[in-house]
């Protein structure tokens, strides 16, 4: 399993634009196969915060849907980030809580 997890650090005035740029987003991984969950939301003590919170099957699902966008369609138009501190974690054992 792979789970792609962190945080992406805007200006407060640009989260709700960069969310609403980025909406499509979520339904579309999350009918891709092997996705499991799929979420970006905003950081509810941090107005400068967004959550990222991906789970995947594999390492070539990511990929298959990461290049699965159709490159002649225009890309959104995002506000810059100031940081991004995401990382992708390769888990070989699931348990309970």
């Amino acid at each position: 399993m792979i789970i792609i997890a962190g945080s992406l650090r805007l200006a407060a005035d640009d989260r709700a634009r960069y969310l609403a740029a980025v909406a499509d987003v979520a339904p579309a991984a999350r009918r891709a196969p092997g996705c499991l969950d799929f979420v970006q939301a905003p950081d509810p003590a941090d107005p400068e915060r967004i959550l990222v919170f991906e789970r995947w099957e594999s390492d070539a699902d990511v990929e298959r849907f990461r290049t699965s966008g159709d490159r002649d369609e225009p890309q959104p138009e995002l506000p810059p980030l100031q940081d991004a501190d995401v990382h992708r974690y390769r888990i070989a054992s699931v348990e309970a809580p």
